[in-house]
């Protein structure tokens, strides 16, 4: 792992055992991207991998001019010349958006730095990294901006930032910041296919691939989350890349709010990959001495096909972006009240869920939904983060103590950034809505928005739910968001200032989530937006595990998880067994199909005990629980294979179905799961081919589990 600047080339080159990366000061001082691949080993001037020049008519008026618009520019600014798509678009007091920034200098250091107020890859040693700190300035406005590279040893990824300071030289005034992606890739042809991960609640990380073309495609949100419709990812893949073969390129932002991850092809087929904030509805005043720090984005290169690029991902995911005491733990095994009893709660119907599910050995009671205030339906009690008098008389402190009594843990439900009209922090507080108080606002679930923007209302969120979570000895909780930012205004801004709101409410959103697990370093918290509406990286820093999806049908899942693993950890994914027939899809899958879908990830329930009256479905379900437990460590730390893919119709078989397996570090051991997602008549015998095993190794196979309900 090296970082070396050739002073002659005036040239960067980033360099591990896998891929290098490879930048160049041009004469004008524009920073010039050269090359992102396969590892290089020559250290002189590489200049001759860049793509001869067009025809381009706009050049600098000097004896050595050239084109911008030729260019693969690193970080390309608006006004400079280059008339593709730009990183960075930014206007002066006088209404230009004119900017040029041009290399000033650089610094490399050992390790990785923190991002201030966002979620980052870390490194527990300074040896696992070097960071490469380049400057840009533009004198005349007195903006600096710095290009912040770290290069893992050990890992095929760099992870790159930004940060934009209004130094209050020369130009001396505000200026806005209109766009300031995370990321900028210029590649020299558009010979790709581009793959990203859509959908919609209960069908989410659809993955879907198209070939380029001229013009500008990708995905995007402005739900002011991450979004269930697309993820902040995406995948640059060679025509014939497969999963097991090929080169491709990934992007991964690290955040959880508004985003753009795009691509544009020229007129010359040149290709330019931008990932980060979503410019639309986005615009950041930098008063003199103010600075913006941009989230991170993790870049990473493949040339062994998709599967290897996902499997970068999940390591470093893993590893270097989730933290704390559960990175490296086995999750609890638990039991989610919602499907099982939804709202109709009390203090003994919870201990009796609490003593059938310790019977089958589930290590978790977690209430949902209903719990707070005077809720008993959707529309109320949002913000009145206290149990629920007529439900729980003495409050939560007599179940925890039950629950615990009976050797289980007990988790909680929370929707903290939300407010019901009915409940009686709006009747104190309803100015601290989110939204325009002088438009109607739009009402999602009965909900709106608190405003995370304001410090006084993270305060009041930390204060509550630290009480409960203390009060109760809670040892998890489910943190859910069920509806989007709509009529995004906070009176508390001023107007030149309403253009950040979006990204201070993630910023609270962040704040908010660094106290509690300041506060309870041993508490797990789960994400959760409706199902997979915020899985991101940007959370996985707070919380390691994310509830995939609502739909808990299991062939639906089988889809989801398949197309969540392009870039997530199996660790993350929240995985239950529920009840049948399926509360969404009204599909009745046996037990053992359930289960068996559930196991390649966290692993839990979401039905209620209590019905499962048969004792041979019982001893199943206690057949399975051990069998996670069996499991658990070699799916969380193992590497993921997909084999076959559910969204392929195989018209020779008749039939529809999907495999995927996960192979321990050291190869002896295994677990797969295959499927058929639609069953045909009167078929061959079909032979699934395996894949990271042990060449040299000789394996005996097992089929596991019961199968009590065929």
């Amino acid at each position: 792992m090296t970082i070396q600047f050739n002073e002659q080339a005036r040239q960067f080159h980033l360099r591990n055992d896998s891929i290098s990366y490879v930048m160049r000061v041009l004469p004008g001082g524009e920073l010039s991207h050269v090359y992102f691949g396969p590892r290089l080993t020559d250290d002189g001037d590489l200049a001759d991998l860049k793509t001869p020049p067009s025809q381009g008519l706009l050049t600098r008026d000097a004896a050595d001019a050239y084109s911008i618009e030729d260019e693969h520019l690193e970080y390309p600014a608006a006004g400079s010349g280059d008339l593709n798509p730009t990183a960075l678009a930014i206007t002066d007091t006088r209404g230009s958006h004119v900017i040029r920034p041009l290399y000033t200098g650089y610094t490399i250091t050992e390790g990785k730095p923190e991002l201030e107020g966002l979620s980052s890859t870390y490194t527990e040693d300074d040896g696992e990294a070097q960071t490469l700190a380049i400057t840009l300035e533009d004198a005349r406005l007195g903006i600096e901006v710095t290009l912040l590279y770290t290069l893992f040893a050990d890992f095929p990824a760099i992870a790159r930032s930004v940060k934009v300071t209004n130094t209050g030289k020369g130009y001396g005034k505000p200026v806005d910041v209109d766009a300031a992606y995370s990321a900028d890739l210029d590649l020299t042809d558009s010979d790709w296919d581009l793959i990203t991960l859509t959908g919609e609640w209960g069908r989410e990380g659809t993955p879907t691939r198209a070939h380029l073309r001229p013009g500008h495609q990708g995905v995007a949100s402005l739900n002011g989350h991450t979004s269930h419709r697309a993820n902040p990812f995406l995948v640059l893949a060679r025509p014939d890349a497969t999963e097991t073969h090929g080169a491709a390129i990934g992007a991964s932002l690290v955040y959880s709010g508004n985003f753009d991850a795009d691509v544009h092809v020229d007129s010359y087929l040149r290709t330019r990959l931008r990932i980060g904030i979503n410019p639309e509805l986005f615009r950041w005043r930098l008063e003199p001495g103010e600075s913006l720090q941009l989230p991170e984005t993790v870049l990473a290169y493949s040339t062994d096909g998709l599967g290897a690029l996902s499997r970068t991902y999940h390591r470093l995911y893993r590893t270097r972006m989730a933290r704390g005491p559960w990175r490296d733990r086995r999750r609890p095994i638990v039991v989610n009240t919602w499907e099982a009893i939804y709202m109709k709660m009390d203090e003994d119907k919870l201990v009796e869920l609490a003593e059938s599910a310790k019977d089958l050995g589930i290590e978790m009671l977690v209430i949902d939904d209903g719990w707070f205030g005077h809720r008993n339906y959707d529309d109320t009690s949002l913000g009145d983060w206290f149990a629920n008098p007529a439900k729980f008389p003495n409050g939560l402190k007599p179940v925890s103590e039950r629950v615990h009594a009976l050797g289980l843990k007990l988790g909680l439900w929370f929707e903290p950034e939300m407010i019901s009209r009915d409940s009686v922090l709006f009747e104190t507080h309803p100015d601290w809505v989110l939204g325009d108080p002088d438009v109607e606002l739009s009402v999602g679930r009965h909900q709106y928005l608190l405003d995370l923007t304001r410090p006084e209302v993270i305060d009041y969120l930390e204060d509550i739910m630290s009480k409960t979570i203390r009060e109760g000895g809670i040892d998890y909780i489910k943190w859910d968001m069920n509806r989007q930012l709509s009529e995004v205004y906070s009176p508390t801004l001023p107007a030149e200032r309403q253009g950040e709101v979006y990204h201070r409410f993630v910023l609270g959103y962040y704040e908010l989530l660094r106290r509690l697990n300041r506060d309870f370093p041993e508490m797990l918290i789960e994400s959760c937006c409706s199902g997979g509406g915020r899985i991101d990286p940007g959370v996985l820093a707070y919380a390691p595990q994310a509830w995939t999806s609502d739909d808990t049908d299991a062939m639906e899942r089988v889809k989801i998880q398949y197309g969540t693993s392009y870039v997530y950890p199996l660790s993350m994914m929240s995985n239950h067994v529920s009840a049948v027939p399926n509360a969404q899809t009204g599909r009745i899958s046996p037990l053992k199909t359930r289960a068996d879908v559930a196991y390649f990830g966290t692993f839990g329930y979401e039905l209620d005990p209590r019905t499962v009256t048969d004792e041979a479905e019982r001893e199943a379900i206690r057949e399975q629980i051990a069998l996670d437990k069996k499991y658990a460590s070699l799916v969380a730390t193992g590497d993921f294979y997909r084999l076959i893919s559910p969204f392929a119709l195989e018209p020779a078989f008749g039939m529809t179905h999907a495999a995927w397996m996960v192979v321990s570090p050291d190869r002896r051991e295994a677990l797969v799961g295959y499927y058929r997602t639609h069953v045909g008549v009167n078929l061959m015998p079909f032979h699934l081919k395996l894949a990271g095993l042990d060449r040299t190794a000789k394996y005996q196979v097992e089929e596991i589990g019961f199968d009590t309900n065929p």
